[in-house]
C-alpha cells in the first residue's frame, strides 16, 4: 500500500524503503488503491490477495537486492 500510495503521488520510489509495522492510511484507502492497481475490473478476494502477495514479494526482493540500492548503483540505473 505504501508503495502504491507514493507511486500515485509521484514520489521517487528508488529511495523509499518500507518500515515494518508502520501504518499509513485507512483500510478503505488501502482497498481502493489495490482495486485501482490490480488490473482486474471486478476482482475476487482471492485475486486481490494474489495481487498483494505477488507485489509484496517483488518489492521485498527489490529492497533486498544490492542492484536496487541507490547508494550502490548511484545514478547509473535511474528509473529502472
Amino acid at each position: 500500500f505504501q508503495y502504491l500510495k507514493r507511486f500515485d503521488q509521484g514520489y521517487n520510489l528508488d529511495t523509499f524503503c518500507y518500515e515494518a509495522h508502520s501504518v499509513e492510511g485507512s483500510p478503505a484507502e488501502c482497498l481502493q488503491l489495490f482495486l485501482l492497481h490490480c488490473g482486474i475490473t471486478d476482482p475476487s478476494w482471492a485475486e486481490l490477495r494474489n495481487f498483494t502477495w505477488f507485489l509484496n514479494v517483488q518489492l521485498r526482493d527489490c529492497e533486498a537486492s544490492v542492484f536496487c540500492n541507490p547508494d550502490f548503483v548511484q545514478d547509473t540505473l535511474q528509473g529502472f
